[in-house]
C-alpha cells in the first residue's frame, strides 16, 4: 500500500499497461472510498457482536406516579457494600427521620493509585476525577470531568427523575457526609473507603454510597423516598468526558479536531454489544432492558454503568449540545453546535446498585473489568469490546499486540516499533515484489502477441459478440505462456490489510495516545511539522521516476510520476503521524528494493523493452531507406 507503483511497468494493452492503469485506478478509487467512508459514514458500528436495536424510546413517566415497594436485588455482597449496610440504609428510609443535612459547602478527595476523585456534598456530586497517569494536551493530568459542559449540564453522580423539580431538590441539596476509611497526611481519604451522603428534609430522605477500591471501577448505592415511598431515581454521567478540550476557553489547549464528535453511547445486552454516535443520541429517552454495562465513550476514554442486577436495569440517554467556533483556532469564526452526550442508568426496582468505571480505554484495564453474570457475580462481559477496531479487528487487534510486545520487551519506543515491524514485515514481503516484477517482465514479453489479437478484432463494436473470442484468445495465449495477468497487482492487496490496520490501531489504542518518537509529540496526531507527507511525496516520486517505464503517453506519466505522490503525501498530512511513519520506512523500502531489481536481468531487461516501445512510438528509431531495384 505504501507503494503505489507506476502502470507504466507495463507496456500499453490488455494485460499490459492497461492491466497497471485498472490496477492503480482499482487503488485510487479504494483510497476515495476510504476517505469518504471515514469522512461521511464512518458511524459508529457494533462491537465484536451486534445487539438487537435498542428498543423505541418511551415518553418519560412523571414520578408522580408511585412505585410499589422495591425488590432488594439478589446480588452478592460487594466490598464495602455488605447486606447489613443496604437493610440500615432501608431502614433509614422507611422510618421517619428527623431533618438530616449539611450547613455548609464541603469537598472530600478520596484517591489511589490511579484517581483523585474530589466530591461536594452539594448533591453528594464528583466535581473532578483526576487520572493520574493520562495527561491532557496541557501537560497536566486529566480530569474525567468535563468541566464547561458539567457546569451547565450537571456533574457525575447526581441523580435523575423525571421530575425537573425533584431533580433540583437532590442535586441542589447539602448533605451530610459521612467517611469509612484511612486518611492521607494531606487530609485526602485513601482507597479503600466508602464516602456515604445523606439528606432528609421536606419529606425528602437520600442516602448516597459510594465505595472504592484499588482500580478504576467505584461502587455506588442510591435510596431516595419521597414521603415514605420509593422513587426511582437513577444516576448520572450527564455531560461528556474530560478529554474534550473543544469545550475549555481558550485555543491554546484546546485540538483542532472535535474529541467529541467521535463521542458514543455504548451498551452490552445479553453479551452483545452495540453503540448510538453523538448526533443520533436522544434526550430524555427511556430504555428498559438487561443492560449489562452502558456509558459513554470516545477513542480514548469511556465512563460506563455496571448494574448489579442487569434484569432490572433502566437507562436514559442525555444530549446537549454547545455552540462552539467552526475554527477553534479562531474565537470569531462562524459557531456550530457541539454535540455533549451524556447517560443515566439505575433499575426499575427503584433503588439503584450499580458500579461505575471510568478511565482510559486501555486492553489490559477494560479486560480486569466485568460486568455482572448470570450467578449475581462480575464474571459476565468484559469491557473490552469498548475499543473497537471496526472491519480490521482480525488484522488490527495482532498488530497491536505484536507492537506492544516490541514495546514491553525492549524497544520501549511506540515510533521504533513501528518501524522496526514495518521493515521486518516489508523484507517478508520481499518474494511477492520479485514475483510481481516476474509477471511484469512476461506481461511486457508477451505484449506483441496481445496487440496483434487485439488488432484483429478492433474492427468490431464494443457490444459485439464477438468480441468474447478475443478475450478466449487473450486468456489462451496468458495460459500457454504462463503468464498470470494479475500477478503483478496481487502483491500489493498483501498490503492493503495492514494499512487499515494501521490507521485503526493508531486511533484506538491508548497507548499511542501522546507517544512521541524524535521531534513527533504524538503518533495518533497529524505531523506538527508535515516533514513526513514531504517524505512520502518524494520517496514515492524517486520510486516512480526508475520504475522502468514503457512508451506511454505523456500526460499520463505525469499523473502517475507526480500526481499520485502529492495525492497521498497531502491524504496524510492531516492523518495520525504514526500512519505516516509506516508509509515512509515501506516507501524508502521499496525504493532500495526498485533499485537493487534495476540493477538484475529482469530490470535490465524490462528497462531494455522499455526504451525500444518508447523509441517506437515517438517515431525515433532508426529510418530504413528503400533502395531503388
Amino acid at each position: 500500500m505504501p507503494e503505489i507503483r507506476n502502470p507504466n511497468l507495463q507496456s500499453q494493452g490488455s494485460g499490459g499497461g492497461g492491466d497497471m492503469r485498472s490496477t492503480m485506478v482499482f487503488w485510487l478509487v479504494l483510497l476515495l472510498i476510504f476517505l469518504g467512508y471515514e469522512t461521511f459514514f464512518n458511524k459508529p458500528k457494533p462491537g465484536p457482536e451486534s445487539s438487537p436495536p435498542a428498543p423505541a424510546a418511551r415518553q418519560p413517566q412523571p414520578t408522580t406516579q408511585q412505585n410499589t415497594a422495591p425488590q432488594t436485588p439478589s446480588t452478592p455482597p460487594q466490598a464495602g457494600r455488605t447486606t447489613r449496610a443496604r437493610a440500615r440504609a432501608a431502614a433509614k428510609i422507611a422510618a421517619p427521620t428527623p431533618t438530616i443535612s449539611a450547613v455548609a459547602t464541603i469537598t472530600t478527595t478520596v484517591e489511589n493509585e490511579l484517581y483523585t476523585i474530589e466530591f461536594t456534598n452539594r448533591g453528594g456530586e464528583i466535581q473532578k476525577w483526576i487520572l493520574k497517569h493520562y495527561n491532557g494536551s496541557d501537560g497536566k493530568p486529566l480530569d474525567m470531568v468535563q468541566q464547561q459542559a458539567s457546569g451547565q449540564f450537571g456533574f457525575p453522580l447526581a441523580l435523575f427523575t423525571y421530575d425537573p423539580a425533584l431533580n433540583k431538590d437532590l442535586n441542589d441539596a447539602l448533605y451530610q457526609v459521612t467517611v469509612s476509611g484511612s486518611k492521607s497526611p494531606t487530609g485526602a481519604v485513601l482507597a479503600p473507603a466508602t464516602v456515604t451522603f445523606h439528606y432528609a428534609a421536606n419529606g425528602l430522605d437520600v442516602v448516597k454510597s459510594v465505595h472504592f477500591g484499588s482500580n478504576y471501577v467505584i461502587g455506588v448505592d442510591t435510596e431516595v423516598a419521597r414521603n415514605g415511598a420509593p422513587v426511582r431515581a437513577l444516576v448520572e454521567w450527564p455531560a461528556g468526558l474530560g478529554d474534550m478540550e473543544e469545550f475549555q476557553p481558550g485555543s491554546l489547549t484546546r485540538p483542532q479536531v472535535r474529541t467529541s464528535a467521535s463521542s458514543q453511547v455504548v451498551w452490552s445486552v445479553d453479551g452483545k454489544q452495540d453503540t448510538i454516535a453523538a448526533k443520533k443520541v436522544s434526550g430524555d429517552a427511556t430504555y428498559t432492558d438487561p443492560y449489562s454495562y452502558a456509558g459513554v465513550m470516545d477513542l480514548y476514554f469511556a465512563a460506563a454503568f455496571l448494574p448489579d442486577n442487569p434484569d432490572q436495569s433502566t437507562v436514559v440517554t442525555l444530549h446537549h449540545t454547545i455552540d462552539l467556533p467552526s475554527n477553534l483556532s479562531e474565537a470569531n469564526s462562524q459557531k456550530t453546535p457541539a454535540d455533549v452526550i451524556g447517560i443515566a442508568v439505575g433499575s426499575t426496582t427503584g433503588d439503584a446498585h450499580l458500579r461505575l468505571f471510568a478511565g482510559p480505554k486501555g486492553s489490559d484495564v477494560l479486560g480486569s473489568i466485568h460486568a455482572m453474570g448470570a450467578d449475581g457475580k462480575p464474571d459476565g462481559p468484559s469491557l473490552e469490546p469498548l475499543i473497537q477496531y471496526g472491519w480490521w479487528t482480525i488484522v488490527a487487534k495482532p498488530l497491536y499486540w505484536v507492537l506492544r510486545f516490541m514495546v514491553d520487551h525492549g524497544i520501549s519506543n511506540w515510533g521504533w516499533a513501528i518501524i522496526i515491524f514495518t521493515i521486518a514485515f516489508t523484507l517478508a514481503l520481499l518474494p511477492t515484489r520479485i514475483s510481481m516484477t516476474k509477471s511484469s517482465l512476461k506481461m511486457m514479453r508477451i505484449q506483441p502477441k496481445v496487440d496483434a489479437i487485439k488488432n484483429r478484432y478492433k474492427h468490431l463494436k464494443a457490444a459485439d459478440p464477438k468480441r468474447a473470442e478475443m478475450n478466449t484468445e487473450m486468456m489462451a495465449l496468458y495460459k500457454a505462456e504462463n503468464v498470470n495477468m494479475y500477478g503483478s497487482c496481487l502483491p500489493l492487496l498483501v498490503q492493503m490489510p495492514l494499512f487499515f490496520a494501521y490507521y485503526r490501531v493508531l486511533g484506538n489504542a491508548i497507548e499511542l495516545r501522546q507517544a512521541h518518537w524524535l521531534w513527533l509529540p504524538d503518533l495518533s496526531q497529524p505531523d506538527p511539522t508535515h516533514v513526513l507527507p514531504i517524505l512520502i511525496i518524494v520517496t514515492m516520486f524517486l520510486t516512480q521516476y526508475i520504475t522502468p517505464s514503457p512508451g506511454m503517453d505523456p500526460a499520463q506519466r505525469r499523473m502517475m510520476a507526480f500526481m499520485m505522490p502529492v495525492f497521498f503525501g497531502f491524504m496524510l498530512w492531516h492523518y495520525a503521524s504514526g500512519l505516516s511513519l509506516y508509509w515512509v520506512t515501506s516507501n524508502i523500502i521499496y525504493l532500495a528494493m526498485q533499485i537493487g531489481i534495476n540493477r538484475s536481468h529482469w530490470g535490465k531487461e524490462m528497462h531494455a523493452i522499455a526504451a525500444r516501445r518508447a523509441a517506437k512510438k515517438s517515431g525515433a528509431g532508426p529510418k530504413t531507406i528503400q533502395g531503388r531495384r
